[in-house]
């Protein structure tokens, strides 16, 4: 600047506007040295770069270049060379360091949280990411980072030093404490939810408060995301995980069986003993010979010893329709290829009431699938509603209109 301030001012110009002139003409040149050198480098050394990148067998440094790490990285080479010229502006020395370190704490910044989007990426390729999400805390270190780098770039502006400002955070605690309510709330809540191994990505979860019936997608410092089937997304405050009660369907993926508990009501007329005929007919069922023989000897062999009289279906032991019934689905239960025969399987009755005898079948399927599980318990169902009447027995049901029209002809016919 001195070189040309004295040019311009031996040739008649004045001493104010020769040295902002000066000025002016270095940092042109400055600036455009460093274009050329930025240039030079992003259009050779950048490429190469890229290329070994993409060529060598690690893949870490591939999420490193598509979070453009690698390119503000480069952006240091032009700052370093400006940076490292400040001695030709004399006199404009200490604005220019100001400026500039500002500009740097800005591109240090940028490029740490470009450099966590990439560390996250990069966890989350491992499997076990979905048991302990990391998001929530890079978060966290990305707030400190920004509220380090805003105070020392308002120390730097203001000339002083930036611990005078970070030794103030301690009486802001509070008011922090108050903006950030739901920011902590959340850090606490997925440090509990992450440390208790109560949720991660990839789980099923039911919370019908948030309407929220899916696959959990993300976990942020702050909320969950739930993709529920209906594809629509339901986000919740990861708080609210921990004050609130939700439904966590791992277990069931993890053990490979999936719940089948429902029941079919019985017509509690059409119960009864089993005549010599029944049980005859029942013995040529393949899931009931053995059974049918084996109680056949020992209702005999009690009733024997007990000397009962058997004219009366009453007296003694005998087997009834419903029992059997119960039976055969028992044994078609495990003998049923997509039934998990290592998890508990039931065949229960309830107490009976206004709508029969409800008959529930508990049991598990050995695939998850909802599809698939959804058609496997139809089948099931479709194939005992069906069978049902080989036994006598009459699957109870409301009168429809079309019953009562059939009364209606029945009297009229008579």
């Amino acid at each position: 600047m001195n070189y040309f301030s004295t040019i311009f001012i031996e040739n008649g110009m004045n001493a104010t506007f020769a040295e902002w002139l000066s000025f002016l003409i270095v940092l042109v040149l400055v600036l455009l040295t460093s274009a050329i050198v930025h240039f030079i480098a992003k259009k050779t050394v950048l490429p190469l770069l890229i290329r070994y990148i993409k060529s060598n067998r690690f893949n870490w440094d591939n999420i490193f270049l598509e979070r453009s790490v690698i390119h503000k990285l480069f952006l240091l080479i032009p700052f370093i060379l400006i940076y490292n010229s400040i001695f030709l502006f004399v006199g404009f020395e200490d604005i220019l360091r100001r400026i500039l370190s500002i500009i740097l704490l800005i591109l240090i910044i940028g490029i740490l949280n470009a450099t966590l989007n990439a560390v996250n990426d990069i966890y989350t390729k491992f499997e076990i990411s979905k048991e302990r999400p990391i998001k929530g805390y890079l978060q966290v270190v990305k707030i400190i980072l920004f509220v380090v780098v805003g105070i020392v770039i308002l120390a730097t502006l203001l000339g002083q030093s930036p611990l005078i400002y970070l030794s103030g955070l301690g009486a802001m605690a509070a008011v922090f404490s108050f903006i950030f309510k739901d920011s902590i709330l959340g850090l606490v809540a997925g440090m509990l939810l992450s440390l208790n191994d109560m949720l991660r990505i990839g789980d099923w979860i039911e919370m019908p408060k948030y309407g929220a019936d899916g696959d959990v997608i993300d976990v942020t410092m702050n909320t969950v995301k739930v993709q529920n089937f209906d594809r629509t997304i339901t986000t919740i405050p990861a708080y609210a995980l921990i004050s609130d009660s939700f439904k966590n369907w791992r277990g069931m993926q993890e053990t490979g069986g999936r719940r089948i508990k429902r029941a079919i009501n019985i017509d509690t007329s059409s119960i009864k003993f089993c005549t010599q005929d029944m049980l005859h007919k029942y013995k040529k069922i393949h899931l009931l010979n053995e059974y049918i023989e084996s109680k056949e000897k020992e209702v005999e062999e009690y009733n024997a010893i007990n000397q009962i009289d058997t004219s009366l279906l009453v007296n003694g032991k005998h087997l009834t329709n419903v029992g059997t019934f119960r039976v055969y689905i028992v044994n078609y239960l495990k003998n049923h290829p997509k039934i998990h025969q290592d998890l508990i399987q039931i065949v229960r009755q309830l107490p009976p009431g206004e709508n029969g005898l409800p008959l529930e079948i508990y049991a598990f399927t050995n695939d998850i699938d909802w599809v698939n599980y959804e058609g496997i318990q139809a089948d099931i169902f479709d194939h005992i509603l069906a069978v049902a009447k080989e036994f006598d027995l009459i699957i109870f049901q409301n009168p429809s209109g079309h019953d009562i029209r059939n009364i209606g002809n029945k009297k009229t016919s008579q």
